[in-house]
């Protein structure tokens, strides 16, 4: 998984009735846009994160390549 600061990062709900979530990068600190990342979810809650298969990057507009 590669993703930048600005990136959204979708986590899918993982038992029925549980919603996704959307949170931003603001801080990429593996090497190469590689995890984990500091991100910040929609309810302003930061925390680190190691993605795993439920997530999807949703690159920025202006990072995309």
């Amino acid at each position: 998984m590669q993703a930048a600061k600005g990136d959204h990062l979708l986590v899918h709900g993982r038992i029925v009735g549980q919603h996704d979530r959307v949170a931003e990068v603001i801080e990429v600190l593996g090497q190469k846009g590689s995890p984990p990342y500091r991100v910040r979810f929609e309810d302003g809650h930061e925390t680190l994160m190691s993605p795993g298969p439920d997530c999807v990057v949703q690159h920025h507009k202006d990072t995309a390549h």
